[in-house]
């Protein structure tokens, strides 16, 4: 089977071609997970863009290690008329790194601009009757229905709600923004930035901190280092030997492979910082066949093993790998385990080939966006390409960069005219604990995420659990919920892993949550 190993070659003994940048105490260097190929983690819904999100911009709201939401720029909030009305002070001190004061003013245009983009904010949209700004620290929310969930929404972490100086804000969602102006703890250094290859940021000496503990996005983001730099090197095993060897400080995710040599390296601490982990998954095209027919889509989901992807992607970590899964992981038996049986059967060559030939695929290539230089999407990619020829497709497997698969799934022209049929890509567990912010899982159409899925029950559904507050019922709509999503396959669940990283150990403070984040980090 292709995997993941054809990437170490003889790299491991390589060295950085570049002088150490890691020298000095105040300077943290980290490399990313990938390369960084958006500034706007409103417009990318990439975790790389939203690593820079979280470090340049702040949220209204942020959540601790448990998933718990707590007003972050927000000083103090008040919930009125069981939810349809909600008013939000803003903290005094706040400012922009180019000195302005933060105003609600900046907050509602950057809320305006998050909701287009996101499909939980143009449910929240559908009901407002109005988002103002009574003054310059306070915010005003009027709902024409309940919405109790709202600390839990802005402080989402999968394209998340940040707050942009008004100008910036005003820019076109669905256009990337060309001014990176924020009031978070770090400053972004656009003079320093090379494609793929190096982005810097600067401790912000205006931020003033929350005066308490730093618990992942809530608490105090107190900046202890001068600098962050991020190192963009695409061999994981020169990216390991410089951790080895000092010249940089962290790596995001390590290769699983190089994991048993990294915990043994002398100066070298590793651990799992996201204990919840990420869904890995196939996005299909709902709009473009053969994609777009559900017996196609249970059929593939048929053709793929679970544990041989798990296996393919976490190598020499399989510990931190969890195959046999659905869509939820609300820690409820009733809800999480429902309808598995499709997912855990193992289909007999046969009847892979009467279920092909019932499902209405005519032999048509399928296109798969292959990103084969990321760590985890090009294993998979490798496997399911490799399951679904084995029971009867023909795959276009097309390798391509994961910056050109996020500029490619935004198509929706047929296959023929640079169109897509599926591609690989992970989301945090942490937001699939209830159906408030499983984006991806949505049916609802041109307003969902990339494969615009449109199955009317799916959203009838998520409308009846936003609609509800007593327990026994939310937790049926959540059985119903994801029973329709097997049913449907919005996407197909992959498995589920829990990604381990790697650093120097002279770092100490690293916070767990579902990304990584760089305040309370000391470097001796």
């Amino acid at each position: 089977m292709i995997g993941r190993r054809g990437m170490l070659g003889g790299a491991v003994a390589a060295g950085l071609a570049r002088p150490a940048i890691a020298a000095g105490s105040k300077t943290l260097s980290i490399v990313p997970q990938a390369n960084l190929n958006s500034v706007d983690p409103i417009w990318s819904t990439s975790q790389i863009s939203r690593n820079l999100g979280f470090m340049v911009f702040e949220p209204l709201y942020g959540r601790d290690a448990h998933g718990v939401p707590h007003p972050q720029m927000v000083e103090a909030d008040q919930m009125e008329d069981g939810g349809k009305r909600w008013t939000m002070r803003l903290r005094p001190g706040l400012v922009f790194h180019d000195g302005e004061k933060v105003r609600a003013q900046d907050c509602v245009a950057s809320l305006r601009r998050w909701m287009q983009r996101d499909s939980v904010g143009i449910t929240l949209t559908a009901r407002m009757d109005a988002l103002e700004a009574a003054d310059d620290r306070t915010i005003v929310w009027r709902l024409s229905k309940p919405f109790p969930h709202m600390r839990a929404l802005l402080s989402k972490v999968v394209q998340p709600v940040l707050m942009m100086p008004e100008r910036v804000a005003l820019t076109d969602p669905f256009k990337q923004i060309t001014e990176v102006i924020g009031s978070g703890p770090f400053r972004w250094l656009a003079d320093e930035h090379v494609l793929a290859s190096h982005a810097g940021f600067a401790r912000f000496d205006r931020y003033v901190p929350r005066d308490e503990p730093a618990s992942y996005m809530a608490g105090g983001h107190r900046v202890l280092v001068d600098k962050v730099e991020w190192k963009m090197i695409p061999d994981a095993g020169t990216a390991a030997n410089a951790l080895m060897t000092g010249e940089i400080d962290w790596i995001e995710i390590p290769l699983p492979d190089l994991l048993s040599m990294l915990r043994t390296a002398p100066g070298v601490k590793t651990g799992t910082l996201d204990k919840a982990g990420q869904i890995m998954m196939l996005r299909p095209n709902h709009l473009i066949g053969p994609t777009n027919l559900a017996a196609v889509r249970l059929t593939m989901q048929a053709a793929i093993k679970q544990a041989e992807v798990v296996s393919a992607v976490m190598g020499a970590d399989p510990a931190n790998g969890i195959s046999g899964v659905g869509f939820l992981a609300t820690g409820k038996r009733e809800v999480d385990d429902a309808g598995l049986d499709v997912v855990l059967k193992r289909w007999t060559p046969d009847e892979l080939k009467a279920m092909l030939d019932k499902s209405g695929y005519a032999g048509e290539k399928l296109v798969l966006l292959h990103a084969t230089e990321h760590i985890f999407f090009n294993p998979m990619g490798a496997v399911v390409a490799e399951m679904l020829t084995k029971a009867g497709m023909t795959i276009d497997d097309q390798a391509m960069d994961w910056a050109t698969v996020q500029t490619r799934r935004i198509s929706k022209e047929p296959l023929d005219r640079g169109g897509w049929s599926m591609f690989p890509s992970v989301v945090a567990v942490a937001e699939y604990r209830d159906p408030l912010l499983t984006g991806f899982m949505r049916g609802n159409g041109k307003d969902g995420w990339f494969g615009w899925p449109s199955v009317p029950r799916m959203d009838e559904i998520y409308e009846s659990w936003l609609g509800t507050v007593d327990p026994a019922e939310q937790t049926r709509l959540e059985r119903e919920y994801e029973l329709e999503g097997l049913r449907t396959l919005p996407f197909i669940p992959l498995g589920r892993f829990r990604q381990t990283a790697a650093w120097r150990d002279n770092l100490t403070g690293l916070l767990e949550g579902p990304s990584v984040v760089f305040w309370n980090v000391t470097k001796s």
